[in-house]
């Protein structure tokens, strides 16, 4: 497999896990959703809300927008889950149509990362997008992990690469939000 259909289904897989993530989320009871919680961030909103936040600065890089750290730093956390999701499915269509228009030769160039005060550093397209699913995968656990503490079941969020998987998430991938 070639690198620009890895990150093809990696930009599936992302939304995927969102939308089941996402799911879980809208299930919660009142409270829940900003409950103190153990994390890197103390709450389900305010992780889900700085993985939003950091996609901004990231896509923004990789599509080369020109907004830069304001990206990130002019986010305003949601605090309504509907609307975070609502949010949330956009990026994730938005990623997906950028690894779309990638092809294997992106992979190897340079976009300019702003990062403010510590300067513009050029950065490899592939590994900016290795980077971002990184990001994702990496908080997306740690909300799963917090669900394990409200009234929702954590969702399963490791069936999608395997053929033997595909029976289990074929009805979820065409499926509306």
């Amino acid at each position: 497999m070639d690198l620009q259909t890895h990150f093809k289904k990696m930009a599936a897989n992302n939304r995927w896990s969102n939308r089941r993530l996402m799911r879980a989320v809208l299930a919660l009871e009142p409270g829940e959703f900003e409950a103190p919680r153990t994390g890197f961030f103390p709450s389900i909103a305010k992780t889900l809300n700085h993985i939003l936040a950091v996609d901004l600065y990231y896509l923004d890089a990789l599509e080369e927008g020109g907004r830069g750290p304001s990206a990130f730093h002019d986010f305003v956390a949601f605090e309504d889950p509907a609307a975070l999701a609502q949010a949330r499915r956009v990026e994730d269509e938005r990623l997906i149509a950028l690894c779309e228009r990638l092809g294997n030769a992106d992979m190897a160039r340079r976009v300019v990362t702003d990062r403010g005060e510590a300067g513009r550093f050029p950065e490899l397209v592939g590994d900016l997008l290795a980077h971002l699913f990184l990001h994702q995968i990496h908080h997306r656990g740690q909300v799963h992990a917090m669900l394990s503490g409200t009234t929702v079941k954590p969702p399963q969020l490791d069936e999608f690469f395997l053929d033997f998987d595909a029976p289990s998430r074929r009805g979820e991938m065409d499926e509306p939000d």
